[in-house]
C-alpha cells in the first residue's frame, strides 16, 4: 500500500460499509476527486489492505457489502460513454476488489447501485437489468420493494441506514435550499448517535459533495456536535468514526466518549495499479 508523507493534502473522503454477519468491512476512499479505491478492514484484528484503485467516481451511498463480507455492489462513473460500461455502471465484485464479476451498464447517473438482501441475493436500483457479464452465483431479489427516497444517492442510502439499525426521525430545513434527513441510533448508557444526512452543498466542509453527513452525540439532553465526523457507526458502547480522512475507535461510558484510538489514516495513500486475482 503506497503512502505519501505530504500532510498538506486535503484529507481523503472516506465512507465505510460494515458487513452485518462478519468482521469484514470495506472502506471506499476518494481523493483526488477522480481517484478512488477500496480498502479491506478486518475488524477482528484492525488489519487494513488496499483492494483496487479506479480512475473515476464511486457513489458510496449507492453501494453495499453482503452480510458475509464476501461481495460488494457499487455504482460508478468514469464518463467513458462509448465504452462497454456506457460511462456509468452497477457492478458486483469480490471484496475488496473493484473488478466487475457482474456488470450492469447504465449510461447515466440516475439511480444505480443496489443492496444485498441475503448473502446470495441483491436488489438492483435501476430499471435496466441487462447484464454484460456475470460470473457469480448470485440472484436478483424480485420480491424486495424498498420505499422510494429520490433518484440519486438517497435511493439506496436511506434504505441501507434503516436496515442497519438507524431510525429515520424527521427532516430538518436549514435554508430554503438546504435540507437534511435526521437518523438516530440508540447506544449504551443512554447515549444517542444522531446522523444528519445533508442533501445540499450548502454548509459543507471542503472536499465534501452535495450529499454529506455530520453527527451529534446526546445523553440526557446534553448535545455534543460532531461536525467533523463525516461517517460514524455505533455498536452498544463502541463507536467508530471518520474525521479528516482518519478512522478512529472510542468507547462510551456514562461520562462520555473515551479511549479514543486512531486505527488508520487514509489520506497519505496514493494511486497504484493493482490487478484483481480473478
Amino acid at each position: 500500500m503506497k503512502n505519501s508523507e505530504d500532510k498538506s493534502k486535503v484529507p481523503a473522503r472516506v465512507h465505510i460499509l460494515l458487513a452485518r454477519d462478519s468482521a469484514i468491512a470495506v472502506a471506499i476512499r476518494r481523493g483526488p476527486s477522480k481517484s478512488v479505491c477500496t480498502v479491506l478492514w478486518d475488524r477482528a484484528n484492525d488489519a487494513f489492505n488496499v483492494g483496487q484503485w479506479m480512475r473515476g467516481r464511486i457513489y458510496e451511498r449507492r453501494s453495499d457489502i453482503s452480510p458475509d463480507g464476501k461481495h460488494l455492489i457499487y455504482f460508478a462513473m468514469n464518463g467513458h460513454w462509448d465504452s462497454e460500461t456506457k460511462g456509468s455502471w452497477t457492478a458486483i465484485s469480490k471484496v475488496p476488489f473493484l473488478k466487475a464479476a457482474t456488470l450492469y451498464p447504465k449510461g447515466d447517473c440516475w439511480f444505480g447501485g443496489g443492496l444485498f438482501t441475503r448473502n446470495n441475493q441483491y436488489w438492483l436500483n435501476q430499471d435496466s437489468n441487462t447484464v454484460k457479464c456475470d460470473t457469480l452465483n448470485l440472484r436478483l431479489d424480485s420480491t424486495f420493494a424498498p420505499p422510494a427516497y429520490g433518484s440519486e444517492c438517497t435511493s439506496v442510502y436511506y434504505v441501507r441506514l434503516q436496515r442497519d439499525g438507524w431510525r429515520l426521525i424527521d427532516r430538518r430545513r436549514f435554508t430554503p435550499s438546504h435540507e437534511a434527513t435526521v437518523f438516530e441510533k440508540a447506544l449504551a448508557y443512554g447515549w444517542t448517535l444522531r446522523k444528519f444526512a445533508h442533501e445540499s452543498s450548502a454548509g459543507r466542509a471542503k472536499g465534501r459533495g452535495c450529499y454529506w453527513d455530520d453527527h451529534e452525540l446526546e445523553r440526557e439532553g446534553l448535545k455534543e456536535p460532531r461536525f467533523e465526523w463525516e461517517w460514524a457507526e455505533g455498536d452498544a458502547s463502541t463507536l467508530f468514526w471518520i474525521s479528516r480522512g482518519r478512522l478512529f475507535r472510542g468507547s462510551l461510558s456514562a461520562e462520555g466518549l473515551q479511549d479514543e484510538k486512531l486505527l488508520f489514516d487514509f489520506t497519505p495513500m496514493e494511486f497504484e495499479a493493482i490487478k484483481a486475482p480473478y
